[in-house]
């Protein structure tokens, strides 16, 4: 038998006093109403209600069943009401995934987007690994890639990014500074798993150069690899939002302004629904209106003419006589 049917049934049999008026408001026949009750005590194995021609009575089992019926029947109620919203209200404990990176990066975001859905409460995890939001249970996963696979999952693009050569003035000082992709290869090339590819891949008027990243240094986290970089380690590859501030400190300059390498995007990735969790929803739309925006202004800083490839010669002199 239905055991919830059961009980929502001898719930208002109860209420209402009797089979016949209980059966009238449940749009019922009275035998249908009387097996259904009677299906539901041989299903406990117990007597719920004392019959008689004139009343019925609970028994004291049924007393102590009803109880709990009410308790169990009002949170179907309230989890059928909150489920049958939440594509319309956002509310509820939203579950976000995303690289260490880029989510030190959006965490502002994720504090504005909190001011404007206050019943929305936001876990966010960040580690260097992309998982499958099914089995890990996110409700969205950030992902960075050039495209992504067919799957059952729902993406959203987000924002864009590249990454920017880079290297100190005191190591550009000893070792001079590259004018071409070329010229990288005598240069020790430091390289961020993860966020890049096996090789650095230019784009110039002459079309593709690839040059291979090195062994003399290589970590998966690019606040690690900015500190490499700004101790004279050699020359990396950096996500530009990671580097705007070194940038702007004067600790690391921009190599190869001119040069542009091949962008990739950032999506949010969920599981695919028929009715898309409000909470989702308006955290993806969120993310879609404001992030480009705060990329934005690191993308400023990155093609700031200070920090093109003539400016970054005056600045080694002025910095390292």
């Amino acid at each position: 038998m239905d055991m919830l049917n059961g009980m929502q049934v001898f719930a208002r049999v109860v209420d209402s006093g009797s089979f016949a008026a209980a059966a009238e408001t449940l749009e019922l026949s009275g035998a249908q109403v009387s097996r259904l009750v009677s299906e539901l005590e041989k299903r406990l194995q117990t007597r719920l209600l004392q019959r008689t021609t004139r009343r019925l009575c609970l028994t004291e089992s049924g007393e102590r069943f009803l109880l709990r019926c009410r308790d169990i029947l009002e949170d179907v109620r309230e989890a059928t009401a909150e489920a049958s919203g939440a594509h319309l209200n956002p509310r509820g404990r939203l579950r976000v995934h995303c690289m260490s990176g880029l989510g030190v990066l959006i965490t502002p975001l994720v504090a504005r987007y909190s001011e404007h859905y206050p019943h929305v409460g936001i876990e966010l995890t960040l580690s260097q690994h992309t998982p499958d939001p099914l089995e890990e249970g996110h409700d969205v996963v950030i992902s960075i890639a050039r495209s992504l696979p067919d799957s059952a999952l729902v993406s959203q693009t987000i924002g864009q990014l590249f990454s920017v050569p880079c290297a100190a003035p005191r190591y550009l000082q000893q070792h001079g500074i590259p004018e071409q992709p070329e010229h990288l290869r005598q240069h020790q090339r430091l390289h961020l798993q993860d966020f890049q590819e096996d090789a650095w891949l230019f784009t110039g008027e002459s079309g593709e150069i690839a040059i291979a990243p090195g062994d003399s240094f290589r970590t998966n986290v690019a606040d690690a690899m900015v500190k490499a970089t700004q101790e004279g380690m050699g020359i990396s590859l950096l996500p530009f939002f990671s580097v705007s501030q070194a940038l702007q400190d004067g600790s690391l300059v921009r190599l190869l302004p001119d040069y542009r390498l091949r962008e990739r995007s950032i999506f949010a990735v969920y599981p695919s629904r028929r009715f898309l969790d409000a909470k989702v929803r308006t955290w993806v739309e969120f993310l879609q209106a404001q992030l480009p925006l705060l990329l934005s202004q690191h993308v400023r800083v990155i093609d700031a003419p200070a920090y093109a490839a003539q400016s970054a010669v005056a600045l080694v002199r002025r910095r390292l006589p």
